[in-house]
């Protein structure tokens, strides 16, 4: 008889878009990353889910964009984002976000359970969002920061993520390509008390002249421990894009089996202990 083959283990990758894409877009310009991880670990069944954010973009809302003699109509796009920037209030408010974050959790609630999250540009901050609410403790953060002095300024935690029928384990890792922290006080409830526990990639161009240098070090600098000691920014000598050149995939390889590996080890630890602590007859 021809041996059994061996399972493999699922690695399931949550990808979001940038602002303008889509997660038809952000699968072909992802392909080379997603093919680069399923030839780098063969022992698992790699699957990416690409899901496309909930707000259709007007083509008034593309960065750069100029009304024609001809007007465009608001189906002459296909354009979408997990929210819109407005300009109007300073800082900066995210208008549409609780939609967003709406239309993650009911994919993490009927897709997941997934290991990891891998965004670009606003997927970016999106992941690193979603990687802090499915962090223990991050309901408590959320409500120390709703009310301030009376006032209502925070963002309230997603209803969809604390209602009593979701539930989704910790994420072992995600990747920010061109991430980015949200400002203000309304968004600290990702980042503060405590800081995003989760290991986060972060991979930065060194030519990027959409997202400030310093929106990408806020990101950074909100996650625990040093980020930039221990190997996880990563620069590529290009603008905003997600890099495609073999240092850099494999500089995300490198960072995803560290984390596998990491959590292999606490799985067969726990295990240990609990067979350990068994009452045997001897």
């Amino acid at each position: 008889m021809a041996p059994t083959p061996a399972v493999r283990q699922p690695l399931k990758l949550l990808m979001l878009h940038g602002y303008t894409q889509s997660g038809s877009l952000f699968h072909a310009k992802s392909r080379a990353l997603i093919k680069h991880l399923q030839k780098a670990f063969p022992s698992y069944d790699v699957t990416a889910s690409y899901p496309t954010g909930p707000i259709r973009l007007k083509p008034s809302d593309i960065p750069g964009y100029e009304p024609s003699d001809t007007a465009d109509s608001d189906d002459s796009i296909e354009a979408y984002g997990w929210w819109r920037r407005s300009n109007t209030a300073t800082p900066p408010l995210y208008t549409g976000i609780e939609e967003g974050l709406a239309s993650v959790a009911k994919v993490l609630k009927e897709e997941g359970p997934f290991d990891g999250v891998i965004g670009f540009s606003q997927g970016a901050a999106l992941a690193g969002m979603v990687a802090a609410l499915l962090e223990p403790g991050r309901k408590e953060a959320f409500a120390h920061f709703v009310t301030q002095k009376g006032q209502d300024i925070g963002l309230p935690f997603p209803a969809e993520l604390g209602a009593s029928d979701f539930s989704h384990p910790q994420l072992k890792f995600a990747i920010c390509y061109s991430g980015f922290r949200a400002p203000g006080e309304r968004y600290r409830g990702f980042y503060e008390n405590p800081g995003i526990q989760t290991p986060l990639l972060h991979v930065l161009g060194t030519l990027d002249a959409v997202v400030d240098d310093s929106r990408s070090r806020a990101l950074i600098d909100a996650c625990v421990g040093n980020p930039e000691q221990d190997g996880s920014v990563v620069w590529h000598p290009g603008g905003h894009f997600l890099p495609s050149q073999r240092p850099y995939l494999d500089a995300a390889v490198q960072f995803i089996r560290k984390q596998l590996d990491k959590t292999n080890g606490e799985a067969k630890e726990q295990e240990e202990e609990d067979v350990n602590d068994m009452d045997v007859p001897f």
